[in-house]
């Protein structure tokens, strides 16, 4: 089996498969979520075909795309992943959908990703959509502090 290039992703360093897996569908909005132990199975065989740049977000569920990552990275996956997910919508319970950039939310958000991907770092946190009323300088700022995106022990 044929397995997946690598290449170098932005100017840091941070180096990815040329083909990534992005994990939306197996929780949300492409009919009802996929049966857990499939997903599993599906991440960890697109692993050892090479496919190691996984991508999630807080909102795919919400929230159930990540507890499911974070299951399937269990037993020594994690080290052989780049992992990426976004924040900037929030939802409501209502059901209503906010872009958001402030950086209490932003904090937030970053915490409970963390939380319920049950890692340490992420490698790639990223804004999933732009919230108008919060400069971009300032939303990015909080976001590129490298303390922000690990979990305290």
């Amino acid at each position: 089996m044929a397995k997946v290039g690598r290449m170098k992703l932005g100017s840091q360093g941070l180096e990815v498969s040329q083909q990534g897996l992005g994990c939306m569908g197996m929780s949300a909005y492409y009919g009802p979520p996929k049966p857990e132990p499939d997903m599993v199975a599906l991440i960890h065989h697109a692993v050892q075909c090479g496919v190691t740049f996984l991508d999630t977000s807080d909102v795919y569920g919400p929230h159930t795309n990540e507890v499911l990552i974070g299951k399937a990275l269990k037993g020594g996956v994690r080290e052989k992943v780049e992992l990426a997910t976004k924040f900037g919508i929030s939802i409501s319970d209502d059901e209503k959908f906010e872009n958001r950039g402030d950086p209490s939310y932003v904090r937030a958000a970053c915490e409970g990703s963390l939380k319920r991907l049950d890692i340490d770092c992420i490698d790639l946190y990223y804004q999933h959509r732009i919230d108008t009323r919060v400069p971009i300088e300032i939303t990015l700022r909080l976001v590129s502090l490298r303390s922000l995106l690990r979990r305290e022990k």
